[in-house]
């Protein structure tokens, strides 16, 4: 039986029978909603093995077992999975976990079952151009990265390792989702163009069976630039939107982060969606320890400038650095000297910015996009009233207003862009 904790309550009977309860922990957010309800599920059902398992299990592998975890499992879980379901069947009180934390294994991956999940239309959806949306499903056809990313939760447990899904699993994973309702699908694999020549070969056959079905990828500025001459296949192929993670327009930002680009080149891939007709979805860790106010004005400025307030979601404008266990930051010896001890609790190292008036300005911005998303605001709004608070100290080129802006196609969006 399976549970989506994101979307339904807990069916507290059936943990209270369970013999094997495992959390999937794929995001940090799913992690905290995982921890919350594992102390419940410990007082329901005392003798239940509890497992946990996905990319944020080894990281935080110390405080899972503090909750009671007898099984913690990472990177390429199900063959970990499948022992722990053997162990159980054999001896019910099995001694310490036999099964590595993290594996990397290459696995004869099947098509998943996503029959015990609610129906697509209770998740995500996307908003076209035209004001009507679509139902959105979910699939991966790589996992890992060769990349390795300081901030990047991925990281510490792939190390550099990335793993191609079989095409036709992909393929049929899609199709079984396109018979329950899906219209869209995002790919979540960290990088779309890690395995260039597989993203390549399956698009092209995806679009050949399911001609209607529109999806979006995320790729990295890096990539956008190296295999430039890859977009327009998929703009032909349906796809309606790329998310690259942009994270800063501070080079010096940048180069502590090893993202591997520049603010030239993601101007650069700017330019090259555009003229490719493919809409770009940039995502921003907008306040670091390294950010300052003129810094956080100047993100602003390149936005506004680049006429990507509308490409934006404005949570983007909000989202603090998160250091997570394991991460590698913390090679750093001004991140070592900079964070406070571990959060248990939030998962993470916290810090405190070095200049108050930053905190105080992330607080503010929060504010304002809670405030501002809560009341239906649209992306121009909320941008504009970010742009009044840092006002306060200077000003910063206001974006054209939209019936001044050249016609573009208009933005499609997600109606979740939090993904972490």
């Amino acid at each position: 039986m399976c549970l989506d904790l994101a979307a339904q309550a807990l069916d507290e009977d059936l943990v209270a029978s369970a013999e094997l309860v495992a959390f999937h922990l794929p995001m940090h957010t799913a992690t905290r909603i995982a921890a919350r309800v594992a102390r419940r599920v410990r007082t329901l059902n005392p003798t239940a093995h509890i497992c946990f398992y996905g990319l944020y299990a080894p990281m935080n592998e110390p405080y899972l077992r503090q909750l009671g975890a007898g099984t913690v499992l990472g990177g390429e879980f199900e063959a970990g999975l499948v022992s722990l379901v053997r162990r159980l069947r054999a001896c019910r009180t099995p001694s310490q976990q036999p099964e590595p934390v993290v594996s990397t294994a290459r696995l004869a991956f099947q098509v998943p079952d996503r029959g015990g999940l609610p129906p697509l239309t209770r998740y995500a959806r996307l908003v076209t151009g035209d004001g009507s949306s679509r139902t959105v499903g979910y699939t991966e056809a790589s996992r890992g990265c060769k990349h390795l990313c300081r901030h990047c939760p991925v990281v510490p447990v792939y190390q550099g390792r990335f793993r191609v899904v079989p095409r036709e699993v992909v393929l049929e994973d899609v199709a079984r989702q396109v018979a329950a309702g899906a219209e869209h699908v995002t790919f979540g694999d960290p990088d779309f163009f890690n395995g260039v020549g597989h993203a390549r070969a399956l698009v092209r056959e995806l679009h050949r069976r399911h001609p209607a079905l529109t999806y979006d990828v995320t790729i990295k500025i890096e990539h956008l630039l190296r295999h430039a001459r890859e977009l327009p296949l998929l703009r032909e192929t349906g796809c309606v939107l790329v998310t690259t993670a942009v994270e800063s327009v501070d080079d010096r930002v940048l180069m502590i982060l090893e993202k591997g680009h520049t603010r030239d080149d993601f101007v650069r891939a700017v330019q090259i969606c555009r003229s490719a007709g493919i809409t770009l979805n940039p995502t921003f860790v907008a306040f670091t320890p390294w950010i300052s106010l003129e810094g956080y004005r100047d993100l602003l400025s390149v936005v506004a400038g680049l006429e990507l307030v509308d490409h934006v979601s404005p949570v983007q404008l909000s989202i603090r650095l998160l250091i997570p266990a394991g991460s590698r930051l913390l090679e750093l010896g001004e991140v070592r000297d900079l964070v406070q001890p571990f959060d248990a609790e939030a998962l993470c190292w916290p810090w405190r910015h070095p200049d108050p008036r930053v905190d105080g300005l992330h607080g503010d911005v929060r504010q304002l996009v809670a405030s501002g998303t809560a009341a239906g605001a649209t992306r121009h709004e909320i941008f504009g009233s970010i742009m009044a608070r840092v006002e306060e100290s200077a000003p910063i080129p206001t974006p054209r207003p939209a019936n001044e802006r050249p016609a573009r196609v208009t933005i499609p969006y997600l109606t979740e862009p939090w993904y972490c």
